[in-house]
């Protein structure tokens, strides 16, 4: 059998010989070695087979070093960096999560008034308020309140996001990424449908729309959370050569093609087709205005129809990664090691040493790892802690659960939907990210001008609390000019909304939008780039874990949301982002000159072993050969990991 490591091929034979009754049981076996110094023409002639496969290695390393050719560490730190050309089986990964996208806040975003306020008077029956260009009244269907509505968008947002860390896990140690999005794809399918019945006209006059509509929510997150932390991972995997390499363009110009430089433009695309998607909720806010919650339903798990076709087009288009748990439990183990020698104590300087080979063999322990894994797990963490700093940034972002959309319906509308003002967040981002990747970014890149992915983070926490600073005084404005002062929710004297226009929600709309495109971006990029192989949808789905934090913390602060404290419920987490932003810098400023992606060799990471308990055997050599040999079952891991040799290869190498 044979491996590829580093571009060089390498034989494995068993070392131990086989006993005499099994090479010679009645004559001559030309297969098996001879007893003794001398070897049979076959051995010969595999040996030739052998090294000629390796000189085709080596050949092909050699094609592969001209094509991609490695930087000097000058070239490093002068070449302007550019990115690489993305595939076209990436733009199509990124047409699904645009459809998930799509279907998912095209819903979502007209939760909060289905539950929030009763079906209109006068309306069509379908949660739609009767017509007219001056009519201020708000689509409704379930009419159970402000915190009730309030309590279950953020209950929706905590198990969509919660939910990734099952998706996450099942797809790294037992089904594959591809399996697991097509198993969420036909949840969310099933999730649709529920809730496209239980908005009919018939149904919400009844009063039996909670039942199914709660169903439907549940079915959603669970689906959606299957699907989402294994879209973006699939969706980088397509970019093959992630490593840095240097070319000469059409100009003469030799230039350093960078692999961060080339995901941070395929997140950003990646991030775009989402808000592209998200976008399309605006025809659903209008849909529940003018026609109902039937049509508002409907429109997205039309566009959620696409996916089912262009999944099975993909399908043998991808590069897929078998699902592997290996890595996972040495990852486990690990920590758990870390924290048991440590005594719980994670700050404790060389924290990470506890769990090294070499220590625990001083311990009397084996270990079924390597320093550079060790290394991995250390930086995989270092990751996840940064993570933590997201879920007070995201309660910035629009505001806590659906109270912005509760500020819009205090204010003049003239006859938009209350909840319209919410669609600017994905219109902002889709004009950002194409500034930011076509024009601000490589003149950065230009001049040689650092911005990493710490300053970039740091730069969008302090854009999310400009945002919740607007998002406080608009919400004072509204208490001094609406006709019920600090209760204007539900007021109905007179006049019952504020003279102030919803419009000027969009500063605080459209600065949090900006800083999503920084903050999220770039931890997509980390996720991705600071994760072994096998734990990437894993770490995924522990950044989008920080959302479902975020949902808990306003969860908590529900209560609190009510008139007349609406003020702080903005000012509250604006202070909290202002003096975490401050910590966050001089706590990770570091990693702004750290190493991007881990280029570890998969020899090195984790060695295969029957058990944790035994050891693993050392590498033997054959004398006459030189021949490297190990267990059969290091031979069963390189194989796994080998290309397969066709019949085309075996005759032109016989």
């Amino acid at each position: 059998m044979s491996g590829i490591i580093d571009g060089q091929v390498t034989a494995d034979f068993i070392a131990s010989r086989p006993p005499k009754e099994v090479v010679e049981p009645h004559g001559r076996n030309s297969f098996a070695l001879q007893d003794g110094t001398s070897t049979s023409l076959d051995a010969k002639r595999l040996s030739v087979d052998m090294e000629a496969i390796a000189e085709a290695g080596r050949r092909e390393s050699v094609v592969d070093k001209e094509k991609y050719p490695i930087p000097t560490g000058e070239e490093l730190s002068t070449l302007r960096k550019v990115s690489d050309s993305i595939p076209t089986v990436a733009w199509l990964l990124c047409i699904v999560e645009f459809s998930e996208r799509a279907s998912y806040y095209g819903v979502q975003t007209v939760f909060s008034n289905f539950m929030e306020y009763p079906l209109p008077q006068g309306g069509n029956g379908a949660g739609a308020p009767p017509r007219g260009d001056s009519n201020e009244e708000t689509a409704g269907a379930l009419g159970k309140g402000l915190q009730f509505s309030n309590a279950f968008v953020l209950l929706f947002q905590f198990l969509a996001y919660l939910v990734p860390i099952f998706g996450g896990w099942v797809a790294d140690t037992r089904l594959g990424r591809f399996k697991t999005i097509l198993i969420g794809v036909l949840i969310c399918g099933i999730a649709h449908i529920i809730l496209i019945f239980g908005a009919l006209p018939t149904v919400l006059k009844a009063g039996r729309g909670v039942a199914p509509f709660l169903v439907g929510l549940f079915v959603l997150a669970f689906g959606a959370g299957v699907f989402k932390p294994n879209v973006a991972p699939t969706l980088i995997d397509q970019y093959k050569h992630q490593r840095p390499y240097t070319k000469v363009l059409k100009s003469g110009e030799k230039v350093l093609v960078d692999p961060e430089a080339t995901i941070q433009r395929i997140m950003l695309i990646f991030y775009g087709l989402i808000n592209v998607g998200a976008f399309f909720a605006i025809a659903t806010t209008y849909s529940e205005k003018r026609i109902g919650y039937w049509l508002a339903y409907l429109t997205p798990g039309i566009i959620f129809l696409l996916l089912p076709a262009l999944l099975l087009y993909l399908n043998n288009k991808l590069v897929k990664y078998p699902p592997s748990g290996s890595e996972l439990g040495a990852t486990f183990k690990i920590v758990g090691i870390c924290l048991k020698e440590n005594k719980f104590n994670p700050l404790k300087k060389g924290f990470w040493d506890a769990a090294r080979p070499a220590r625990m063999a001083e311990r009397g322990q084996t270990t079924t790892w390597s320093d550079k894994m060790v290394d991995d797990v250390r930086r995989t963490m270092k990751a996840c802690g940064l993570f933590l700093y997201f879920p007070v940034w995201l309660l910035n972002d629009g505001g806590i659960g659906s109270v912005a959309t509760n500020q819009g319906s205090t204010m003049t509308t003239a006859g938009a939907p209350n909840d319209l003002l919410g669609n600017f967040n994905p219109l902002t981002i889709i004009v950002t990210i194409p500034i930011l990747s076509h024009v601000i970014y490589p003149f950065l890149h230009k001049r040689n001008i650092k911005f990493g992915r710490i300053a970039r983070i740091t730069f969008g926490f302090v854009l999310a609390t400009i945002s919740g600073v607007i998002g406080a005084i608009v919400q004072w404005r509204i208490y001094k000019t609406n006709p019920c002062g600090y209760y204007p929710t539900g007021c109905d004297n007179g006049n019952s909304v504020s003279t102030l226009s919803i419009w000027w929600q969009i500063p605080n709309t459209a600065l949090g939008a900006i800083s999503e495109c920084f903050c999220n971006v770039t931890a997509y990029e980390l996720a991705y780039a600071r994760s072994p192989p096998n734990m990437k949808a894993l770490v995924m789905a522990l950044f989008l874990l920080m959302n479902a934090f975020s949902a808990a913390l306003g969860e908590i602060l529900t209560p609190a949301i009510t008139d007349p404290y609406l003020i702080w419920v903005w000012a509250g987490p604006t202070i909290a982002l202002a003096v975490q932003t401050v910590i966050f810098w001089f706590r990770y400023k570091e990693l702004d000159s750290d190493e991007f992606m881990l280029y570890e060799e998969e020899e090195n990471r984790i060695k295969d072993s029957p058990s944790d308990s035994q050891q693993v055997p050392e590498l033997e050599t054959i004398p006459e050969k030189g021949i490297e040999a190990t267990s059969a079952s290091d031979e069963k891991q390189v194989e796994e990991h080998a290309p397969e040799i066709t019949t085309a290869d075996e005759k032109k190498f016989s």
